[in-house]
């Protein structure tokens, strides 16, 4: 047998596994926009960050509609604004110095997906713990929708297990 034809009959397998036909086909898909529509979707998460970043609840009232919708809602959290502000507060309670940096930033149409990373140091309590400046260094990811300027849905995925063993919270 040849070297190309050794070569050909190895690529066979590869030539399958890339057919369009086999791969994932999303059933949204996001690839652009107008630049001022763009400038407005990614306008309101940058306000939602930097919420996340002071804990200023007039930042999350400007970067979420009346009718937000956090569509991961974890356990005990309320929905709409209320929700976050919440969040924010309990959270700052056990980490004051919290900061949150746009990792990345993504934005097509009316989504805009983010990375975020948090830093700080757990001085504060949470729950039954009480924080001894552990160093507190994790990640999430958001994507929301905007319409009119103002994030109307949230999915979300947060580090928590990176964040709860930093604190103590569980054992590595």
């Amino acid at each position: 047998m040849s070297r190309l034809a050794i070569f050909a009959a190895a690529l066979l397998p590869l030539a399958a596994f890339a057919a369009a036909d086999s791969l994932p086909v999303p059933q949204k898909s996001f690839t652009g926009g107008s630049p001022a529509a763009l400038e407005q979707v990614m306008l309101a998460a940058r306000r939602y960050a930097a919420f996340w970043n002071s804990g200023d609840p007039a930042l999350a009232r400007a970067a979420l509609a009346p009718e937000f919708t956090d569509r991961t809602l974890p356990p005990g959290r309320a929905q709409g604004l209320p929700g976050p502000l919440q969040a924010s507060q309990t959270f700052r309670g056990a980490v004051p110095d919290l900061k949150v940096e746009i990792t990345d930033l993504v934005a097509a149409d009316d989504r805009v997906t983010l990375r975020l990373h948090f830093t700080g140091h757990f001085t504060g309590q949470f729950g039954k713990v009480q924080g001894k400046g552990q160093a507190i260094d994790f990640q999430a990811f958001d994507l929301y929708r905007v319409q009119d300027g103002r994030i109307t849905d949230n999915w979300h995925l947060e580090d928590n297990l990176t964040l709860l063993q930093q604190m103590g919270v569980i054992q590595q």
